[in-house]
């Protein structure tokens, strides 16, 4: 079985493929705290019940990146594959800079050229929410980095003196009758209102209209609020992508043998 890790700012997000089909998915916290010898444990208790074969990682927090591959290298006796620009992206990265694209985003685009036609955007909720653009030609050619929706209730609470923190749920009117509401239209409308605007105008950068797909935990609600609604919303499209990517550079792996 494959083991797919995506190691993000808030959540570590493991999916366990047999073949081609998602099996098991686990979310645990980034925390950068933690010894090796814990997520060892932790590692050997979700996956007791599996053999792991294979183990692809895409990581944006490098100081827990090398953790977490030798406890996946320890515990499972394997080799687990870092994503990286070195390896075979299964896109073209087409970025000023490409070493500067996140791994997650380079397996957002990786899974969106194998699934979806071109062009295609791919929203992200994350902790930042981020497009993803592939186009017509199948080119990874950059996006779009924002706050995330909890990133901006973080901030509001932290550098105001009277805002509260609070918690995500749903944006009943635009019209906020209170602080709540206020922070909620604010924060969910207004990201859907940037997302319906970005869309429109990365499509006229296209010069043609995109498949628009979305992933994250905020995915499903922020849709809500779109005059556009998403195509397609696919929850675990990040460890698709990372499948597909173990995939072919395993393949890689075995034409140089």
């Amino acid at each position: 079985m494959l083991l797919t890790a995506d190691i993000g700012n808030t959540s570590i997000t493991l999916g366990l493929f047999d073949e081609d089909a998602l099996v098991e998915e686990y979310r645990l916290a980034s925390d950068k705290d933690l010894s090796l010898e814990e997520y060892e444990v932790l590692l050997k208790s979700l996956f007791k019940d599996f053999c792991v074969e294979g183990c692809i990682i895409s990581s944006v927090v490098e100081e827990l990146t090398s953790k977490f591959k030798t406890a996946v290298n320890n515990v499972f006796k394997i080799s687990a594959i870092v994503l990286s620009t070195k390896i075979n992206t299964g896109v073209k990265i087409c970025l000023d800079k490409p070493n500067e694209a996140g791994a997650d985003r380079i397996a957002n685009a990786a899974g969106a050229y194998i699934l979806y036609k071109h062009p295609v955007i791919v929203v992200d909720f994350g902790t930042a929410t981020t497009f993803d653009i592939v186009n017509s030609k199948g080119e990874f050619i950059g996006g779009v980095i924002a706050p995330g929706v909890t990133l901006q209730l973080k901030a509001l609470n932290k550098f105001t003196s009277k805002l509260p923190r609070i918690d995500v749920a749903l944006s009943e009117k635009a019209i906020g009758h209170n602080t709540t509401d206020a922070i909620l239209s604010g924060v969910l409308r207004g990201s859907a209102c940037m997302i319906d605007g970005l869309v429109a105008q990365c499509e006229k950068e296209l010069g043609q209209r995109a498949v628009l797909v979305a992933t994250g935990g905020y995915s499903g609600l922020i849709s809500k609020y779109l005059k556009r609604p998403f195509d397609f919303i696919n929850p675990t499209l990040t460890l698709e992508g990372l499948r597909y990517l173990y995939q072919i550079n395993s393949l890689d792996i075995v034409g140089k043998l």
